[in-house]
């Protein structure tokens, strides 16, 4: 049994985070998974401790290690730029690691990205000793894999989700038990305004007409994937491979309107990653057969993806130019997100046998004021998706389909689903480039 193995790696958080040298590189579990426990009494030895890098993916916290006084001590390595770290990426006081979301269990693996120590938060063990990275594999469970020293918060509040998405107390060097609730995040944007909503309905509608009846989906982050959720009441037998989902899904499964029965991959398994999501969605992935979490090794891997016949994936983009480029990661020389699963996804679904892969925004930001749809990206701006990548782009105006098509062709349709107001300027800067004449 390993009851008693497990009683004698119980330790405080204060005891655990002594493994903790300069030097290190330290991993934590992300998303609602966050450890913050060990990362608080972790910051609490500051002052033992110097250039320590800290590395993970999107955290919903403000990260203690960031303050002031913690700088030479803590250095924060972004895979994901999210809210809480992005401040500090572009001030220059913290690090950003350009990476398709793919890519990053490979770079761990090849000891590209060594990890020293993971912190973990996972569920509490089940009758043979394997606790579940819970709502949040993504590349855990590899750095877990290839840590010199695995320390785990164990919460009996954890859903216990199924997959290729556990580690056996035996792998685990110290425990620490605590009881957190989960971080929730609901997807609807509060702050969204009413034509906001009404431009995102239109985008979501338009989608849901390029997906068919057994189509599977890959959906991403924010008021769009969710948009696209609500029109699709009406298909049938969907299925799911994505690296994330969030609470959305749940009333479609319900309806069994999402069934996974047509899968060419995996069928009738929900396959992704992690969550973004609520109690609702993590009281139902809890031990629920359905769902299986993987690393975005697998996950992720275009390979993988294009295994699944009529895959559809629906991502966004912060800027496309006309040509079909396109720019998710950042704001000119500001970093804003990072790689994420983009490429991954399109690249896979533009491989499956009919697929789709979408790239999706508003035609423009800040009160009609700012076309993401430009002639040039921003200088500084790079290239997340290149243009021989993109096949559709959509907007409330319509849908551009760019695969196979001339510079020419690309131009007049990015143009024709641009802002009116912005249309004219386009036209007149695509003659200037020589694409229309």
């Amino acid at each position: 049994m390993y009851l008693q193995k497990y009683q004698s790696k119980i330790v405080s958080a204060r005891e655990a985070v002594k493994v903790v040298k300069s030097g290190d590189r330290v991993l934590l579990h992300a998303n609602s998974c966050y450890p913050e426990l060990l990362v608080n009494a972790m910051c609490d030895r500051y002052q033992e401790l110097n250039d320590v890098e800290v590395a993970h993916l999107t955290i919903f916290q403000k990260p203690c290690y960031l303050k002031p006084e913690m700088q030479n001590h803590f250095r924060h390595n972004a895979l994901f730029t999210s809210g809480h770290v992005r401040k500090a990426v572009n001030e220059g006081t913290a690090d950003f690691t350009p990476v398709f979301l793919s890519e990053i269990p490979l770079i761990i693996e090849r000891g590209i990205l060594p990890i020293d120590v993971v912190f973990l938060h996972v569920s509490c063990p089940d009758a043979h000793g394997f606790c579940s990275y819970s709502v949040s594999n993504e590349v855990t469970k590899t750095a877990a894999d290839h840590a010199k020293v695995v320390i785990a918060q164990i919460n009996h509040k954890m859903p216990r989700v199924l997959g290729d998405n556990f580690i056996h107390v035996d792998k685990i060097d110290y425990i620490v038990e605590c009881d957190p609730d989960l971080i929730e995040v609901p997807m609807v944007d509060p702050n969204s305004t009413e034509e906001e909503k009404k431009v995102y309905r239109k985008i979501g509608e338009t989608i849901a007409s390029l997906i068919r009846d057994g189509d599977t989906l890959q959906m991403g982050i924010g008021a769009i994937p969710d948009a696209v959720l609500t029109y699709l009441t009406e298909k049938n037998d969907l299925g799911i491979h994505t690296e994330m989902f969030s609470d959305g899904l749940i009333d479609l499964i319900d309806k069994g309107i999402i069934t996974g029965d047509r899968k060419t991959l995996l069928p009738g398994k929900i396959v992704a990653s992690f969550v973004i999501a609520t109690k609702k969605t993590f009281d139902y992935i809890h031990n629920n057969p359905i769902v299986e979490f993987r690393t975005t090794k697998f996950v992720n891997d275009p390979y993988i993806i294009a295994r699944n016949d009529n895959m559809v994936s629906i991502n966004s983009a912060i800027q496309v130019d006309f040509t079909g480029q396109a720019c998710s990661d950042s704001m000119g020389h500001k970093i804003y997100s990072g790689f994420g699963g983009q490429v991954d996804f399109i690249r896979g679904a533009s491989r499956s046998r009919n697929g789709k892969p979408i790239i999706a925004m508003p035609s423009t930001a800040k009160n009609n004021t700012i076309s993401k749809i430009v002639d040039t990206l921003t200088p500084g701006s790079g290239v997340t998706t290149s243009k021989a990548d993109i096949h559709y782009v959509v907007t409330e105006y319509g849908i551009a389909d760019l695969y196979g098509k001339t510079l020419r062709e690309r131009v007049k349709q990015m143009i024709s689903i641009a802002h009116p107001n912005f249309r004219d300027e386009l036209e007149q800067k695509a003659r200037e480039f020589k694409y229309l004449w």
